[in-house]
């Protein structure tokens, strides 16, 4: 929710278990600003936002992992069996309170678990080698 209370021309945003897709507008439009990919966020007891390629694609979002996290608490890293995100990666993390009981929750596709991170670092330092032997000959 947004505070009426306005402090030095600049207004406070809080959010709560009973937020809004508006109220959470803000912190979705800067996670997905920030990170350039598939973000979603809902509240505990209101659905939320879905935002792909720089724009809000709906308003009444939620999925079957932000459910999940909203249930147990925990970040989760997943591929969701159905959904608008059915076999892709994501990546979902709560909103907790200061007391610590979840208020909502946030996920974004997992492109790091798009990448084979082993395989990249096992050809790592071949590839640095063809570089460096590379700089040799041009010398």
């Amino acid at each position: 929710m947004i505070c009426d209370e306005e402090f030095n021309g600049a207004f406070c945003l809080k959010i709560c278990s009973d937020s809004t897709a508006d109220d959470l507008e803000p912190i979705a439009i800067a996670i997905h600003t920030l990170l350039g990919i598939p973000t979603t966020i809902r509240s505990l007891n209101c659905k939320g936002i879905r935002m792909e390629r720089g724009m809000i694609i709906d308003k009444e979002y939620s999925g079957p992992i932000l459910e999940e996290v909203l249930r147990t608490n925990i970040s989760i890293r997943a591929v969701p069996k159905d959904g608008v995100y059915k076999g892709k990666s994501v990546v979902v993390a709560p909103i907790r309170a200061p007391s610590g009981e979840v208020i909502g929750a946030i996920g974004v596709v997992d492109l790091v678990a798009a990448l084979d991170i082993l395989v990249m670092f096992r050809e790592y330092p071949g590839v640095i080698d063809e570089v460096e032997e590379s700089r040799r000959k041009m010398k």
